[in-house]
């Protein structure tokens, strides 16, 4: 069996758990970005606060971070958070949202392959997009600049079906024949053998 790993969260709970601003800032992001929960939220802001914290110590270091300043600020080059010609400057400057708009959900909806995030969402989840050839199922997942482009159909799909149209024309149909029964049920023809049977 092994030794067990001691798995560790990938988000941090907030300080004050019920300041209201914080929390309709955050359902903002939820809807915005179709995200499934408010964890989601913590993993991204949990993501930008580790960058803020590197780039806080080599700015206090000086000349002698340059080196590992530019490994940081290249990787955050190559996963897309900044534009090119960043600084440590622009990385203190990092928002949640820089980093949720590099999710995979986001780059499909972004890319025209669904109509909505949910839809996005599902898509992802079903195994019907894929990266760079492979498929993958986590709309958590952050797309590097050099794949941003190979983001498409895994599988074909066709988005344009009809699913709330039909439910619609099956009730038509039901109170057509309701309809149908009770006009019978008026008519006198129909209540005639029902007088004769009963004398």
């Amino acid at each position: 069996m092994g030794d067990p790993r001691k798995l560790t969260r990938k988000y941090e709970t907030p300080k004050a758990v019920w300041n209201r601003e914080r929390i309709d800032e955050e359902r903002k992001l939820i809807t915005e970005y179709g995200l499934r929960n408010m964890k989601e939220v913590w993993i991204a802001q949990k993501e930008v606060r580790r960058i803020r914290r590197e780039a806080r110590s080599l700015l206090a270091l000086g000349e002698k971070g340059n080196e590992v300043a530019a490994k940081i600020i290249s990787k955050c080059l190559r996963l897309g958070f900044v534009k090119d010609g960043a600084t440590l400057d622009n990385l203190l400057a990092l928002s949640v949202r820089d980093v949720l708009e590099r999710r995979l959900q986001t780059r499909v909806v972004k890319r025209g392959l669904a109509k909505s995030m949910k839809q996005a969402r599902q898509l992802i989840t079903h195994g019907f997009i894929s990266v760079n050839g492979r498929k993958v199922g986590s709309p958590g997942y952050t797309v590097p600049m050099s794949e941003d482009q190979s983001v498409t159909y895994y599988k074909p799909v066709n988005l344009n079906a009809p699913v709330m149209v039909q439910k619609s024309a099956r009730k038509e149909e039901a109170m057509k024949e309701v309809k149908v029964e009770e006009k019978k049920a008026e008519t006198p023809e129909a209540a005639a053998p029902i007088v004769e049977a009963a004398a």
